[in-house]
């Protein structure tokens, strides 16, 4: 096959999973995710029940989440005890929709 050949068969990238994103494969971040996509923020507790982890497997979850760009996390106080909020970027909230309509397309019937 030359340089300027094609195999066989559907284009490369045209399947619907290359839009999933792959940070989100792990069924905890995507609950986070999800968690966060209908609300401007939440806070960390409320999070964590939600989802159903410990403060360390979300605070670590919440970690990369933020390292990609995707959430943003916010420190402050109620009254004099500390809280922290959670938040879905622009980036994030597009990455998520992006992932949710792959799913969706992959798990659609064929036809």
């Amino acid at each position: 096959m030359t340089g300027e050949q094609k195999p066989d068969g559907p284009q490369a990238g045209n399947h619907p999973r290359h839009d999933l994103a792959p940070l989100l494969n792990a069924p905890v971040r995507l609950s986070v995710v999800a968690a966060l996509a209908p609300v401007d923020k939440a806070e960390f507790g409320f999070v964590r029940d939600l989802v159903e982890v410990t403060d360390s497997a979300l605070s670590k979850q919440v970690s990369l989440l933020e390292e990609a760009g995707w959430v943003h996390v916010e420190k402050g106080r109620v009254g004099r005890r500390p809280r922290t909020w959670l938040s879905l970027t622009c980036e994030g909230r597009a990455v998520y929709e992006r992932h949710l309509a792959a799913l969706r397309a992959i798990a659609a019937p064929l036809g």
